[in-house]
């Protein structure tokens, strides 16, 4: 479901499938930006009592899992399809092929 109204004279499904792109582009430039960031301040204050695994990593792993399912969701299915109605119609092809060999 959608807050977003779809303009006038557009495709609901192609806009719906554009704002879901537009904004995994938009989280992803933050996730660079913010983790460059939290990278840098470790780096500047870490210096000479480094031990173990850095802590910028547990936040950069955390994002970055939920930036992939966002990626999945803008881009995964073909042109943002239902992956149930994708599934039916791979299915339907099956069937086909099979009734006319």
């Amino acid at each position: 479901m959608s807050y977003y109204p779809t303009p006038e004279g557009k495709d609901p499904h192609l806009w719906q499938v554009a704002r879901r792109r537009a904004s995994f582009r938009y989280s992803a430039l933050t996730y660079l930006i913010v983790n460059a960031f939290l990278w840098i301040l470790w780096a500047l204050t870490s210096r000479n009592n480094y031990s173990g695994i850095p802590w910028p990593v547990w936040p950069t792993l955390g994002w970055g899992i939920g930036l992939a399912f966002q990626y999945f969701g803008a881009y995964g299915s073909p042109a943002g399809k239902d992956p149930a109605e994708a599934e039916y119609e791979k299915l339907q092809r099956q069937r086909d092929a099979g009734t006319k060999g």
